[in-house]
């Protein structure tokens, strides 16, 4: 009887970042294949806890441990080991003896890795399927991170990162039976830098539960004062998403208020930086750290943006408020890779100037804007359910016909 053992760089419950959204939908995909086997590592104790309670009755084993390398550590230890440092950050003594104990107990057929992080505990040997979801190619977001800051040392850190680490997903690439991202565009990167075929890399996209993303549903309101409102959602000490909501608060959202003076700007997401925090201080921008549930707020919004200077793959916060039915600016960085058509289904724009024109003329006309975001969940509807987008799965892993 097939058994799979699924391999996840954070716990996938719960899953309220993008991440952990991808892994857990994968989870439920795989338990629907076969028997399912999880070992995970945790960013804390609570993070566990949370996990273990949710996902230990529907596994066959879990193990989750906590992650404790601070990022000096891991990059000295890489620099002396000649390792990616992303491999270091998630480098745990405890999970890798738990996993060769059940990989030489006989029982697990099938292996599927999530993140590239996680290819360090595949077993050498294994003769089954294995799968790797890469999820984005990390290697080109640390090559960009290098264009972009020039100072040293921290240019030497994302350049030799850039360099070590690609190496390392090509190595891993070849050796695995399918490597996995979350968009064409991801896939055609890789497919390029390793020069592998298409039988060896694969598209699998992300996708949205509409039934939860539904602006039918009832949510208390929120509470962010009058005007209208944009909206940004994100893991907040995320460097890209950092970035985002600086350049919006300081250089958009001031062309938005000289039309609209009480236009609002509310950065929802966890764990916040002090640069973050800090924007709060400006004219109209709320900081909201964390929130149970991100949907009252998408509810509230007159636009969601996504004024991303660089993106991989495909953005959940955006499949998010087009399900709920949320008009949506986007740079093309954190368009890319969705399925939809700029100026039906979301507006695109690059510069300050072009971003702020965009989201006055929704903020203008809440009839053009509620008939896009309507377009909008109806294309999510159509094109991006969990079930259709995971079902290449069972035939990557020769458990369905």
């Amino acid at each position: 009887m097939p058994e799979i053992l699924f391999l996840v760089h954070r716990a996938p419950w719960p899953p309220d970042r993008g991440d952990r959204i991808r892994s857990w939908h994968m989870f439920e995909a795989l338990a629907k294949l076969a028997p399912v086997h999880v070992a995970a590592l945790a960013d804390n104790e609570q993070d566990a806890a949370i996990a273990r309670d949710k996902m230990a009755p529907l596994c066959k084993s879990l193990a989750i441990e906590v992650r404790n390398v601070s990022r000096p550590v891991a990059l000295a230890q890489a620099v002396l080991r000649g390792e990616p440092v992303s491999n270091r950050l998630f480098k745990n003594a405890a999970l890798a003896r738990h996993v060769d104990a059940l990989v030489r107990g006989g029982s697990i057929t099938h292996i599927v890795g999530f993140s590239g992080q996680m290819a360090q505990y595949l077993p050498t040997g294994f003769d089954g399927p294995v799968l790797m979801d890469f999820v984005d190619v990390d290697s080109a977001k640390f090559a960009t991170y290098a264009e972009q800051d020039k100072r040293q040392p921290l240019h030497w850190v994302h350049a030799r990162e850039a360099r070590v680490l690609g190496a390392y997903e090509a190595a891993v690439a070849g050796r695995v039976d399918a490597s996995l991202f979350v968009s064409e565009a991801e896939a055609a990167l890789f497919h390029a830098r390793s020069g592998l075929g298409s039988d060896k890399v694969r598209a699998v996209e992300n996708g949205i539960d509409t039934e939860r993303f539904d602006p039918a549903l009832t949510f208390d309101p929120v509470d962010a004062g009058e005007g209208p409102l944009a909206v940004f959602t994100g893991q907040m000490d995320y460097r890209p998403n950092v970035d985002a909501v600086r350049w919006f608060a300081a250089d958009i959202l001031p062309l938005i208020r000289q039309q609209h003076p009480a236009a609002r700007f509310a950065i929802v997401g966890r764990a916040p930086s002090d640069e973050v925090r800090a924007l709060a201080k400006l004219p109209g921008v709320i900081v909201t750290g964390e929130v149970p549930d991100v949907r009252p707020w998408l509810t509230a919004a007159d636009a969601v943006v996504a004024p991303l200077l660089l993106a991989r793959g495909v953005q959940n916060k955006l499949l998010e408020a087009m399900a709920m039915a949320r008009p949506v600016v986007a740079s093309a960085a954190a368009a890319t890779g969705i399925d939809a058509t700029p100026g039906e289904h979301l507006l695109v724009a690059d510069d300050a100037a072009g971003m702020a024109a965009a989201v006055s003329s929704l903020f203008d006309d809440r009839a053009a804007a509620a008939k896009m975001g309507q377009a909008a969940r109806a294309r999510m509807i159509a094109r991006y359910g969990w079930d259709a987008r995971l079902v290449p799965l069972g035939e990557l892993l020769g458990l369905v016909g």
